[in-house]
C-alpha cells in the first residue's frame, strides 16, 4: 500500500519522538574521537603508542602520526565529515577554526580523501589578525597549530556541514605562544612536576602524575532574539549600556531553582543532548537568581579537557539558543541593577591513581598529604593574589566584581570553622611528635567522614574550600578559564616546591615532625589570607586593607601585576610564559579592556544620538502641544502646572543626555592621543567610565517618562520576564 503524506509525516514524528528518548549512555560521547574509540579503531601496538605519548608528554613518530590520521580520517567520514580544522584558542577568548577539504584532486575530474600525519601533527594559519600583545607584526603572518594529543578530536556540525575539529596548540614561527592552551599545557605539566616530587618526599609510592582538575559552572541568560537584535548594544556588546530596572527584578527570590519554563527546558534539553554527542559530562541545570538567568554544571574533568570544553559549552549555548528563537547572554553583566553572571571554577588536585589530594583522606597520613597540599594551595593565594586578581580582570567583570552579587576584588580564602580551627590548633604546637595517635586526637584523620559537609558555604567568599576542592567564584562568566587556571596551577607549583625545601631543610627523620613544623610555621604567615565572614561588607574592606591585601577594583590598575619582577620571574622560572609572553598578554587584556569600552561608549553614542533623543523630543512635542492646546481650551496656565513641570524635567534630561554624550566623545578623544596603553587604559577608567554610568542615569529616567509607545528600544521587564 502506497504511504499517504500524513502516514509518512507520522512516521518522521514517531522516529524523532523515539530519537529523543534514547538513554544518554548509548550515545554519549558518539561525536568525539575518544580513547575507547581509538581502542576500536587503532591497531594495538598503535593505541599503546598513542597512550604512553599522552601519558608521558612526548611526540609520536611519523609513522604512528599517519596511521593516527588515517583512522580519525576514516572514522570521520563515517560521521559525514567533508573538512577537518585545527581547533584552536587564540588571545581573543574565543575559539578559531580554519577549514580545509579532505579531497585532493589525484586526476582530471577525480578526487580522493586523504589525510596525513602531518596534517594531523601541525597546520599553519595565519597569525597575523590575532592579537599578540606585539610579539607579531602585522606583515609577519606565519603562525603554527599543534596537535594536542591529550584533548580527543570531535565532530562539529554546524547546518548541514560536518568537521573534524583537532584540538591544538598556536605558536608563533619564533616558537612563542599565541594562544591560552600552549601556557596552560606547560602549567599542568609544572604542577605534576611539583606535585609528584612533594608524593615521593612524603612517602607516597606508585604515583606517577599528578592533575589539576576542574568543574566550571557556567551562569547565561537567556532572551527572547526580537528583543535581542532590537538592542544594539547587545548585538555589538553583549551587555546594555541604558535600561532602567524593572519594577520586580529578583527581590521575591522566585526564580532560584524555579519550576523552569517548556520554552527555556527544551532550550536546555537540546543544548544537553549536543553536548553529550560531544562527550562533554553536563550535569546540573537550574534557573539562577536573576529573572532569564540559568547555569549549566559539568562533571570533573581533568583541567586541559574541561576548559575545552567549557569553550564548547559556550559555543553550543549560543548556536542552539538561536534554534529556539533565543539569544543566550554570557557577558557578566548584561542588565544593569540586575544580578550578573559568574562562571564559578572549582579547583583540585588529583594522581595517577584517582585520588584527590585536596581530600581529607581516612588514615592519619592522609590527612598530612592533604594539610601539606591545602596549606600549599592557601600559600599561593596569599602570596600571589596579585595575580589571581589580574586572571579575572576584564571590561565585564569589573562591573560584577564587588557589586553584592559576586566576590569583592580582594582575594580572600575561606577554609570554614572546623579547618580554621584545626589549623590553629597546629599554629600552637598542639601536635609535637605527629604520632598517630595526636594526629588522631586533632580530629584530622577523621575528616574524610565530614569533609564535604563540614560548614556551611561562604557565597561571598572568592576562593572558598568546599570539602574537596576549591571554588573560585571571581572569574566571569564570559572569560576563558585558561588564564585562571595558568595562574593557579603555577602559583600553586612554586608553593609545593618552597614547602619541599623547608620540609627538608629540617633534616629530620621523622618526616611527620618536619612537615608540622613547617606548616606551623607557615600557618602564622598565611593567616592574613583567612577570612570566614561576610565578604561584602566595609568592615571586611577595612579590615583587608589593615592585613595588606591587594583590592584592585578596575582592570587597568589589577593587570599591573602581570608584568611585576615577581610574576615576570615566576612564570619564567617554571617555563609556563616567558617575559616576553606575558607582558605581551598584560598588553593584550589591556587593549581588550579598551577596545570593549570603546565599542560601548559609540554604542552609547548611537543610541543616544539615533533613538533616545529623537523619541524624547517626539514626547516633548506632543507634551508641548497638549499643554498649549489645554492652555488655550481652559483659558488658564494653572491647571496645566504637573505637565508644565514634566516637559520641563524631559526638556532637562534631553540637555543632560546631549551634554555628557559630548564630554564623553571628548574625553574618548583625549585618552586616544595618549601613546602609553597603560595610561589611556587608567584614563578610560576613571574619566570616561563614570561620565558613561552619568549618561545611563540619564537615559534611564528619561525612560520612565516618555510614552512606552515611543520610547525605541525593549525594556528590561520585557526582556527578563517575556520568553
Amino acid at each position: 500500500m502506497k504511504k499517504t503524506n500524513l502516514t509518512i509525516a507520522a512516521e518522521r514524528q514517531y522516529s524523532i519522538e523515539k530519537e529523543k528518548f534514547v538513554p544518554v549512555s548509548q550515545y554519549f560521547g558518539e561525536d568525539t574521537f575518544s580513547h575507547k574509540v581509538m581502542k576500536e579503531k587503532l591497531p594495538k601496538d598503535v593505541f599503546k603508542k598513542i597512550m604512553d605519548a599522552i601519558n608521558e608528554d612526548t611526540p609520536l613518530d611519523a609513522e604512528t602520526a599517519n596511521v593516527v590520521a588515517h583512522a580519525i580520517k576514516e572514522w570521520a567520514l563515517e560521521k559525514g565529515a567533508t573538512h577537518f580544522a585545527h581547533w584552536f584558542q587564540p588571545m581573543t577568548g574565543i575559539t578559531a577554526e580554519k577549514h580545509d577539504a579532505f579531497v585532493d584532486p589525484v586526476s582530471p575530474g577525480q578526487v580522493i580523501e586523504r589525510f596525513s600525519g602531518k596534517q594531523l601533527v601541525q597546520g599553519e594559519p595565519d597569525a597575523s589578525s590575532f592579537p599578540s600583545g606585539g610579539i607579531r607584526a602585522t606583515f609577519e603572518a606565519r603562525g603554527y597549530t599543534a596537535w594536542d594529543m591529550s584533548s580527543p578530536a570531535f565532530i562539529k556540525r554546524n547546518g548541514i556541514s560536518t568537521t573534524l575539529c583537532i584540538p591544538t596548540v598556536f605558536i608563533s614561527y619564533t616558537g612563542q605562544a599565541l594562544d591560552k592552551k600552549t601556557p596552560l599545557l606547560r602549567s599542568i605539566r609544572a604542577l605534576n612536576k611539583s606535585a609528584t616530587a612533594m608524593l615521593k618526599l612524603l612517602g607516597v609510592k606508585n604515583v606517577k602524575k599528578v592533575y589539576s582538575n576542574l568543574g566550571p559552572e557556567q551562569e547565561y541568560f537567556l532572551i527572547d532574539m526580537d528583543y535581542y537584535y532590537k538592542r544594539q548594544d547587545l548585538v555589538l556588546g553583549g551587555r546594555t549600556v541604558v535600561g532602567a530596572p524593572p519594577a520586580k527584578g529578583q527581590e521575591l527570590e522566585d526564580q532560584y531553582f524555579g519550576s523552569i519554563k517548556e520554552r527555556i527546558s527544551s532550550f536546555m534539553h537540546d543544548v544537553e543532548e549536543e553536548l553529550f554527542k560531544l562527550g562533554i559530562p553536563a550535569k546540573t541545570r537550574h534557573n539562577e537568581v536573576a529573572p532569564s538567568q540559568y547555569e549549566i554544571a559539568p562533571v570533573y574533568e581533568e583541567a586541559n579537557l574541561a576548559i575545552d570544553h567549557n569553550q564548547l559549552v559556550m559555543e553550543t549555548l549560543r548556536s542552539v539558543a538561536k534554534k529556539h528563537c533565543l539569544a543566550a547572554l554570557l557577558n557578566e553583566k548584561p542588565f544593569a541593577k540586575i544580578n550578573g553572571s559568574g562562571k564559578h571554577v572549582n579547583w583540585s588536585m588529583s594522581d595517577n591513581n584517582g585520588n584527590n589530594l585536596l581530600n581529607p583522606g581516612s588514615t592519619p597520613q592522609d590527612s598530612i598529604q592533604f594539610l601539606v597540599f591545602l596549606i600549599a594551595t592557601v600559600r599561593a593565594v596569599y602570596k600571589h593574589a596579585d595575580i589571581l586578581r589580574a586572571s579575572v580582570a576584564s571590561y565585564g567583570n569589573d562591573h560584577r566584581l564587588g557589586a553584592n552579587e559576586a566576590p569583592p576584588a580582594i582575594i580572600s580564602v575561606f577554609l570554614g570553622d572546623q579547618l580554621t580551627q584545626i589549623l590553629e590548633n597546629i599554629e600552637k604546637g598542639t601536635v609535637n611528635k605527629a604520632t598517630n595517635a595526636e594526629i588522631i586526637d586533632l580530629g584530622i584523620s577523621s575528616l574524610y567522614q565530614v569533609s564535604k559537609d563540614n560548614t556551611d558555604r561562604n557565597r561571598t567568599s572568592p576562593f572558598a574550600f568546599t570539602g574537596n576542592k576549591f571554588e573560585f567564584r571571581a572569574v566571569g562568566s564570559s572569560q576563558s578559564i585558561s588564564t585562571q587556571i595558568i595562574a593557579l596551577n603555577t602559583i600553586v607549583a612554586e608553593s609545593i616546591d618552597e614547602l619541599a625545601q623547608k620540609i627538608k631543610a629540617k633534616g629530620s627523620d621523622n618526616i611527620n615532625k618536619s612537615v608540622f613544623e613547617v606548616l606551623k610555621e607557615e600557618i602564622k604567615d598565611i593567616k592574613p589570607v583567612l577570612f570566614n565572614g561576610d565578604n561584602y561588607s566595609k568592615a571586611w574592606e577595612e579590615e583587608a586593607a589593615k592585613r595588606g591585601l591587594p583590592n584592585e577594583k578596575t582592570t587597568p590598575a589589577a593587570l599591573k601585576a602581570l608584568v611585576t619582577e615577581k610574576a615576570l620571574s615566576l612564570f619564567e622560572k617554571y617555563e609556563v610564559l616567558s617575559r616576553v609572553e606575558l607582558k605581551s598578554r598584560q598588553l593584550i587584556h589591556l587593549e581588550r579592556y579598551m577596545k570593549d569600552m570603546e565599542i560601548e561608549v559609540k554604542c552609547l553614542n548611537n543610541i543616544c544620538m539615533n533613538q533616545i533623543i529623537p523619541a524624547a523630543v517626539s514626547y516633548q512635542k506632543r507634551l508641548a502641544g497638549a499643554i498649549n492646546a489645554t492652555k488655550e481650551a481652559l483659558g488658564s496656565a494653572a491647571v496645566v502646572s504637573s505637565q508644565i513641570e514634566l516637559l520641563k524635567r524631559v526638556t532637562e534630561l534631553i540637555n543632560n543626555i546631549y551634554a555628557t554624550d559630548k564630554d564623553i566623545l571628548a574625553k574618548v578623544e583625549a585618552a586616544c592621543s595618549i601613546h602609553d596603553e597603560q595610561k589611556k587604559a587608567e584614563m578610560l577608567s576613571s574619566k570616561v567610565k563614570p561620565k558613561m554610568d552619568e549618561l545611563r542615569e540619564y537615559v534611564d529616567a528619561l525612560e520612565g517618562l516618555v510614552d512606552d509607545e515611543i520610547w525605541p528600544m525593549p525594556k528590561f521587564w520585557e526582556m527578563l520576564f517575556i520568553n
